[in-house]
């Protein structure tokens, strides 16, 4: 079973791999930058401090947390599972890489997809009563990500689709303890459940 997941998640990695044009190649390597995604968290961080106001210093805080917590435990992953990345992977061929990019020797999970999905579900779940408009780029800047991962050849399939799952709940729990919390520091009066 486990033989022919790994053969399907390479298949399909070599397949999604190989959709490359030298035009996409510059997009694909600096949109998995975190500072080209400036002006996204400056738009985040303006509906933060318009809704929650001081409170934002904890949404901060959780959040810093949170990105910490995702960025360490898909590093724990790599070490323990050991899986190696596509450009590290013996008698893998024909992986299309850009500017030499090879990542670190191990792959599995993404902790791009797994930090992203995560700030977007958590800002989703904080935000989804005044800025509902901002779902939809929330859900696609983790996509978007994900899917550079497999352009550049780092991350298999399997690695960004478990790191999004893996995101997506850290965010979700993180967002729900620090809506908890902030309910218990303002006597239940937080912005969004008015």
């Amino acid at each position: 079973m486990l033989e022919t997941l790994t053969y399907i998640d390479k298949t399909i990695f070599l397949f999604l791999n190989s959709l490359h044009n030298a035009w996409l190649d510059p997009v694909m390597f600096w949109g998995t930058k975190t500072l080209i995604w400036l002006p996204l968290f400056l738009l985040l961080l303006y509906f933060i401090i318009r809704t929650y106001k001081w409170q934002t210093i904890w949404i901060l805080l959780f959040a810093t947390l949170m990105i910490t917590f995702s960025d360490q435990i898909s590093g724990l992953f790599k070490e323990w599972l050991a899986r190696p990345r596509p450009t590290h992977e013996p008698g893998l061929s024909g992986v299309h890489t850009v500017c030499g990019y090879s990542g670190g020797l191990y792959g599995f999970y993404s902790g791009h997809a797994s930090t992203t999905m995560a700030i977007a579900i958590f800002f989703i779940l904080l935000m989804k009563e005044r800025y509902g408009f901002m779902t939809l780029l929330l859900l696609l800047w983790p996509l978007f990500m994900s899917y550079t991962r497999i352009y550049l050849g780092v991350h298999y399939p399997g690695d960004v689709l478990f790191g999004m799952m893996m995101g997506g709940m850290i965010g979700y729990l993180t967002a729900r303890l620090c809506q908890v919390f902030l309910r218990k520091i303002t006597g239940n009066r937080i912005p969004h459940a008015q």
